[in-house]
């Protein structure tokens, strides 16, 4: 009898399946026991005037409301990071109000005259909750604080790391400020504010 499952094929594949297990909890995150029940089949396919109406329905900002905001920060949160950490402000351009794209333009431009690198993979969402939300005429703002569990890291020109750890797990705490104009058709908010 021949056997062609030798030792070192046996080490390859667990090596290959270890390596998928990290890829995977890296997109996915890990369970710490406070996860909310968000549905992980929310669509990126936005239907504009069915979300522009349900917004003009629900100013007062019912449960319901908050809950379906609450779906669409995340994405937005996790989009927004992602994208920033790549350097890449057209892809989310139009979720950031003026003066936040002008803030995330200035230290994109600072990163690069300085020749840094910055290298982030995005874990998960711990929690995000509505903080503070008022109407002014027509404007809505909602304030939310984030806290996500991140992998990042600063490296310069030469691959030395400035700052973070690109093997170890952070938690941070994020305040950010949404806006919208019931009166416009686009159903996106508007990220114009961030606190760290």
């Amino acid at each position: 009898m021949n056997y062609n499952f030798e030792y070192i094929d046996i080490i390859l594949l667990a090596m290959i399946a270890g390596f998928i297990f990290l890829r995977l909890r890296g997109i996915l995150g890990k369970r710490n026991g406070h996860e909310k029940n968000v549905d992980s089949s929310f669509s990126h396919n936005f239907d504009k005037k069915k979300i522009l109406k349900n917004q003009i329905e629900k100013t007062n900002f019912n449960e319901k409301a908050k809950e379906d905001f609450l779906k669409g920060a995340k994405i937005a949160y996790e989009t927004i990071i992602t994208n920033f950490a790549s350097g890449n402000l057209k892809n989310i351009k139009y979720l950031l109000g003026k003066k936040v794209f002008d803030q995330f333009n200035e230290a994109l431009e600072e990163r690069k005259n300085n020749g840094y690198k910055s290298e982030t993979t995005f874990v998960g969402i711990s929690l995000a909750s509505i903080k503070e939300q008022n109407k002014l005429d027509n404007i809505l703002e909602v304030t939310v604080d984030f806290v996500s569990e991140i992998i990042s890291c600063v490296r310069d020109k030469n691959n030395k790391i400035l700052s973070g750890d690109p093997e170890k797990v952070r938690k941070v705490f994020d305040t950010w400020k949404f806006s919208k104009d019931q009166r416009s058709i686009n159903p996106n908010w508007l990220l114009v504010d961030t606190k760290i």
